[in-house]
C-alpha cells in the first residue's frame, strides 16, 4: 500500500508520499495550487503504483482551500481521507515533544497517521454531508440577513404609517407587502383610489382582504400621524424589494437541502416536529453522529452542556450552557425541541413537567433539548426510526 499526505494551504500544498514501512518515495515536496501541480502529483503516484486502488491520500479538512484538490483526488479515482487539524496536532505533538510546526512536519503527520490508523475514506455520504453543510450553513445566513430587513421594515412602518400594525394580523404577510410597495406611505395611501386598493389587497391575499378591509386602512391613513418622507418611502419599497429576493433565495436553497435529505433516509425526521430545515442543519454539524460515540459528547459539541463554577467548597448551583462549540447545531437542536414538544405528547409531558417545576421556558426547553438529542443519537446509531409512545 502507498500512502501520501498532503498538507493544504492557500497557495501551495505539501505532500509526503510513502509506502507501508514508511520509506520515502521522494522527498517531500510542493505542489502548486494549479492544474499544472495537480497533474504533476497524479503523475508522480502513477509513478509509485501502476494501480491507483492500492493508493491512499490523506490531507486535513482547511476549509475552502482543500475542496478544488479533494475533488480532483476523488475524480481520479484515489482512495481520499479527509482528516480533522485538531486531530493532526495532537498526533504530531504525541510523535515528538520539540515544538515544531512546519508544512513538511505537518505533511509527515498526516502520513504517518494514515499509516498507522484506521481512518474512514472520504465516501459519497460524506460528499453529501459535505454539501449539505455548505447549505444550512448558508441558509442560516441568508435567514439573519432576512430577519434584519424585516426588522428594518417594522421601523419604516413605525415611522410612515404607525396605525397599520393594528389593522392588519402581522405586517409581514403578502397582502401588507403589495400595499406598502406601491402606496408606501400614509399620505399616498389617503390619496389613492379604492378600487386600486382593494385588488392589491384582495390579489395578494388570495381573496382573503377585499373592500371592507381597503376602507379600514385608507380611513386609517386619512388620520395617520404617519412622516411624508420621500427618502424613507423609498427605502421601505426598496426594503420590501430585498425581502422578496432573500425569501427567493431562501426557497432555493431549500429546494436543494431537500432531495439530499431525502436521500439519506435518516431516522431524524420520523421524530414529529422535526423538519428538513432542522433535520437538515443537525445532520450537516455533527457528521451525521459519525465521530460522536455519546450523545453527551454532541451535546457538549453543540455547547448545551451546563457550566459548573467551582472554588475550594463553593460550588455553583445555578449552571448556565456553555453556549461553546456549534452555534448552528444548538440553534437547530433548540428550535427542534420547541416543536417537537408541541407535536410529540411525551415531550409535551416532560415540558410540562419542568414548566411545573417552576422552571422558566427556555431552561425548561434545555432539559427537552437534552432529552431530544439523547433520543436522536439512539435512533441513528440503531437505524431505527422513532416510535410514539401510547
Amino acid at each position: 500500500m502507498i500512502y501520501a499526505g498532503i498538507d493544504v494551504a492557500k497557495d501551495k500544498h505539501d505532500c509526503l508520499i510513502v509506502d507501508t514501512d514508511g520509506i520515502e518515495f521522494f522527498p517531500t515536496f510542493t505542489i502548486p495550487n494549479n492544474r499544472g501541480g495537480f497533474d504533476g502529483l497524479l503523475e508522480r503516484l502513477s509513478l509509485c503504483s501502476d494501480d491507483l486502488s492500492n493508493i491512499k491520500v490523506g490531507l486535513e479538512a482547511t476549509g475552502h482551500y482543500s475542496d478544488n484538490l479533494l475533488e480532483f483526488l476523488i475524480s481520479s479515482g484515489l482512495t481520499t481521507t479527509v482528516i480533522n487539524p485538531l486531530h493532526t496536532s495532537l498526533f504530531g505533538k504525541s510523535l515528538s515533544f520539540r515544538k515544531t510546526k512546519t508544512d513538511k512536519v505537518d505533511a509527515n503527520s498526516i502520513v504517518t497517521l494514515l499509516r498507522t490508523e484506521r481512518l474512514k475514506p472520504y465516501s459519497q455520504s460524506s460528499y453529501q454531508i459535505r454539501e449539505l453543510k455548505s447549505l444550512t450553513r448558508y441558509r442560516y445566513s441568508l435567514v439573519q440577513d432576512c430577519g434584519r430587513l424585516k426588522s428594518s421594515f417594522s421601523r419604516l412602518v413605525t415611522i410612515l404609517f404607525p396605525e397599520l400594525e393594528k389593522i392588519v394580523p402581522s405586517l409581514h404577510i403578502a397582502s401588507v407587502y403589495a400595499l406598502l410597495s406601491e402606496f408606501p406611505t400614509a399620505d399616498l395611501i389617503a390619496k389613492g383610489h379604492l378600487t386600486r386598493l382593494t385588488n392589491l389587497l384582495s390579489t395578494a391575499s388570495k381573496g382573503h382582504y377585499g373592500k371592507d378591509k381597503a376602507i379600514q386602512i385608507r380611513e386609517a391613513a386619512r388620520t395617520s400621524i404617519g412622516t411624508h418622507s420621500d427618502v424613507k418611502a423609498l427605502e421601505l419599497k426598496q426594503t420590501i424589494q430585498l425581502i422578496h429576493m432573500m425569501e427567493s433565495q431562501i426557497g432555493q436553497v431549500e429546494g436543494k437541502i431537500n432531495p439530499i435529505i431525502d436521500s439519506l433516509h435518516s431516522p431524524i425526521m420520523s421524530i414529529p416536529g422535526i423538519s428538513y430545515r432542522m433535520a437538515a442543519i443537525i445532520i450537516a454539524e455533527t457528521d451525521n453522529f459519525a465521530n460522536f460515540d455519546s450523545a453527551e459528547k454532541v451535546l457538549a459539541f453543540a455547547g448545551l452542556e451546563p457550566s459548573v463554577y467551582q472554588s475550594g467548597k463553593l460550588t455553583s448551583t445555578h449552571a448556565k450552557m456553555v453556549k461553546r462549540g456549534s452555534k448552528y447545531l444548538r440553534y437547530a437542536l433548540f428550535n427542534a425541541t420547541k416543536y417537537v414538544c408541541h407535536w410529540e405528547p411525551t415531550f409535551n409531558a416532560y415540558l410540562a413537567k419542568k414548566r411545573s417545576e417552576g422552571k422558566a421556558y427556555n431552561i425548561a426547553v434545555s432539559h427537552a433539548t437534552k432529552k431530544l438529542t439523547r433520543v436522536i443519537f439512539h435512533l441513528v446509531k440503531t437505524n431505527q426510526a422513532f416510535v410514539k409512545k401510547t
